[in-house]
């Protein structure tokens, strides 16, 4: 069922943008001066898009990072504040459902048309989204504000503003179950933690942009068009400030990547060995629930784990640490730990890196990850052959009473079962 999800919400989304137009050109524009402005500001906010820093790709690779699942803050705002938007200048409003689709879709469809001659178009998943979501504000709006029910109900006072904000938390709420949705149907992830990402994303920029639709449409309603200019400059700034943090994360990312190659690069562990483990350890992390930060915190401490290797004079054969004995092992990672503390990198990775060779049952979740599917790349060999992937995977089910815990190694398992040896594709070199 989850697969279905995908074909359903873009067909729902393509009807419901076919309705609008069918609708807007058989009855015309209402107030076509507003629809023109709103439009407008939507289409500045796709031309000004944020495309998406590097990330890990494949299987093991997480939804984007929070600056990046609303890659168009400004073109939201003004798409949640059309739906919402109930009078102009004093003057009601009465464009209605349809109308907001229309013009949300055709304004972003302008906007979008440079990014995809370019290769770097938004997903289809993204746009469809966009036009549920608007949608649903608009259907819980403007049909009891053109009624004057919710005149009769709340008012114009501060009632009103506490409604709409109430409103916007139930569109982002939708908006994050159908991302969750979409996601769950792409990667066949647990929906329980896409969805709790989901949710924690919209306190960032998802946050501003629910906020910055509340202000344009009220400030539209008292002071007219005139208000979206003013109201649009706090949005542009926070897409600014976040375009900085992706460029920040994007070169730590890229350090912490260099990083755990110099093993590779001095010969003390196999070509890819560092990024294949964190790459399946991301899927492993994911299939056992883990949260965003989280599983970016277990993928810096994949990349990092061997990089204790390089404190020895003679290199461990193919760097296989899993057939160390256990003292030897534990010095390794202890100064791998030491090392990592040096580079600056969250404490959580530096503990990650020591204690991934106690026993598993004195060690956090995330370093049992990484024990465990830095032994089955070690026992693989890093072949893909069904064979020696079996043989390695029956290794680690045999040490799970006292090297590895059970529950690792079976999550392990079901990533290997749907493919994961073969789809995940190793982090980026920096």
């Amino acid at each position: 069922m989850r697969a279905a999800a995908a074909p359903v919400v873009r067909a729902a989304a393509a009807l419901l943008a076919l309705a609008g137009l069918g609708h807007t050109l058989w009855w015309g524009v209402a107030e076509p001066g507003v629809a023109l402005a709103f439009g407008t500001l939507v289409t500045v906010g796709e031309l000004a898009r944020r495309h998406p820093g590097p990330a890990p790709r494949g299987e093991g690779a997480g939804p984007p990072p929070p600056e990046d699942r609303h890659p168009a803050p400004l073109g939201s705002a003004g798409a949640l504040a059309y739906a919402l938007l109930g009078q102009n200048g004093g003057h009601t409003t009465h464009h209605g459902v349809l109308q907001t689709v229309t013009v949300v879709v055709a304004a972003a469809l302008v906007g979008i048309v440079p990014h995809v001659a370019r290769g770097r178009g938004p997903a289809l998943d993204h746009v469809a989204r966009r036009v549920l979501t608007v949608a649903f504000a608009a259907v819980c709006f403007q049909p009891l504000y053109n009624s004057g029910r919710l005149g009769e109900w709340i008012g114009q006072g501060p009632y009103l503003v506490v409604f709409l904000l109430f409103l916007l938390g139930l569109t982002a709420l939708c908006d994050s179950v159908l991302a969750a949705a979409l996601a769950g149907a792409r990667t066949g992830w647990p929906y329980g933690p896409l969805l709790r990402d989901e949710l924690r994303a919209q306190l960032g920029i998802g946050s501003a942009i629910c906020a910055s639709g509340v202000v344009m449409a009220l400030g539209v309603a008292v002071a007219g068009l005139w208000a979206l200019p003013v109201f649009s400059v706090p949005l542009l700034l926070t897409q600014m400030s976040f375009r900085r943090i992706t460029a920040v994360r994007t070169t730590y990312r890229q350090t912490i990547t260099s990083l755990a190659r110099a093993t590779e690069i001095a010969g003390y562990t196999p070509p890819g060995h560092a990024r294949r483990v964190a790459a399946l350890s991301r899927s492993v992390g994911r299939e056992l629930g883990l949260s965003e930060r989280e599983l970016t915190v277990l993928e810096y401490a994949a990349l990092m784990h061997d990089i204790g290797q390089l404190s020895l004079v003679d290199p461990v054969p193919c760097g296989a640490t899993a057939e160390l004995p256990a003292a030897e092992a534990r010095r390794i990672a202890e100064l791998g730990g030491e090392v990592a503390r040096r580079t600056g990198v969250p404490a959580e990775v530096a503990i990650i890196v020591e204690r991934q060779a106690d026993p598993y049952r004195d060690q956090p979740v995330a370093a049992r990850i990484v024990r465990a599917v830095n032994a089955y790349d070690d026992l693989a060999g890093g072949a893909r052959h069904p064979g020696g992937s079996l043989a390695a995977l029956e290794r680690l089910r045999l040490g799970t009473g006292h090297d590895y815990e059970p529950g690792v190694v079976e999550s392990l398992a079901r990533v290997l079962a749907r493919g994961g040896r073969s789809r995940v594709v190793p982090v980026p070199p920096g």
